[in-house]
């Protein structure tokens, strides 16, 4: 019986906990890091503020974590994605299928990664410089493999990946900010291939 009380009050306190990161993600997104405060988002998460510090001592704590989780996720979404398939453009494809996804269904979480806190927030600088290398290395991956199978013309793979990440962010960003329709998103993906396609200089054969 005990340890039902304890697994029990664990799982209130988790719940509580994902409650207050989903809420901060609204807000943020939202209002912005500097005019968001530890009170909207408990108003938002519907918490007392005294459980914000219970888990997180100030504002940027919290961004930072947030930070981190978003990223990871996005990560996840577009490796999966990529491990699904053989074909270079089959991953290209299956890849920024994902991001759009994840764009259209969670922007928030996109418009965090894309400009949260951005010159705002010092101690995020070392995280998003991390997050944006991982990003570039996991396109950086099937662009090894497509030259190794000389599927793609002789290339700097890591300046070329550098060029996609940075391509696609835009392109991403300029969708949600002009609020697209998901059947917009399905379009701009066929573009976004054709040209991942032609940057990398795809040998159709």
């Amino acid at each position: 019986m005990p340890y039902r009380s304890t697994e029990k009050t664990r799982l209130k306190k988790d719940a509580k906990r994902t409650a207050m990161m989903q809420a901060a993600v609204r807000v943020f997104a939202d209002k912005g890091y500097h005019a968001a405060t530890v009170r909207d988002i408990v108003n938002e998460a519907e918490v007392a503020i005294g459980t914000f510090y219970f888990y997180f001592p100030d504002k940027e704590t919290l961004f930072v974590h947030l930070f981190e989780e978003t990223a990871a996720f996005l990560l996840q979404a577009i490796e999966q994605a990529m491990n699904s398939r053989t074909s270079f453009p089959a991953q290209l494809e299956a890849a920024i299928q994902a991001y759009i996804n994840v764009a259209f269904y969670e922007p928030a979480v996109v418009q965090l990664l894309l400009v949260g806190g951005m010159g705002s927030v010092p101690s995020l600088a070392e995280r998003r410089a991390e997050y944006r290398e991982k990003l570039i290395r996991t396109w950086q991956r099937p662009l090894i493999s497509a030259l190794e199978q000389k599927q793609i013309e002789p290339q700097n793979v890591r300046r070329t990946a550098e060029a996609l990440v940075g391509a696609f962010d835009e392109i991403i960003f300029h969708l949600l900010t002009a609020t697209q329709t998901e059947r917009e998103g399905q379009q701009a993906v066929g573009d976004m291939v054709q040209f991942g396609l032609r940057a990398t200089g795809y040998l159709y054969t």
